[in-house]
């Protein structure tokens, strides 16, 4: 790319590397312009993951604390549903 950069034909350069044609050459070379050496690394493919707070990794203890504090509170819920319902029959 730096030698299309500095002026070199595309289609030359397309010959000489054996490539399917002088566009391509002038793809990779708007990508060196764009992102430079980074450019030719090669990019990681699919989704980035979901970063959620950057927290730690929890403790085994603390996972099953949180887990307990979430039941504890669908308990309350569904114990709070079912005597409005019953409410609602009477």
């Amino acid at each position: 790319m730096r030698r299309h950069v500095n002026g070199e034909s595309g289609r030359a350069l397309a010959e000489e590397y054996d490539l399917p044609s002088p566009t391509t050459v002038a793809n990779w070379t708007v990508i060196y312009r764009r992102d430079r050496e980074d450019g030719r690394r090669p990019k990681k493919r699919g989704r980035p993951p979901v970063n959620r707070g950057a927290s730690p990794p929890k403790s085994e203890l603390e996972t099953l604390r949180t887990e307990n504090e979430r039941l504890r509170a669908e308990v309350a819920y569904l114990g709070k549903l079912r005597a409005l319902r019953s409410q609602e029959r009477r």
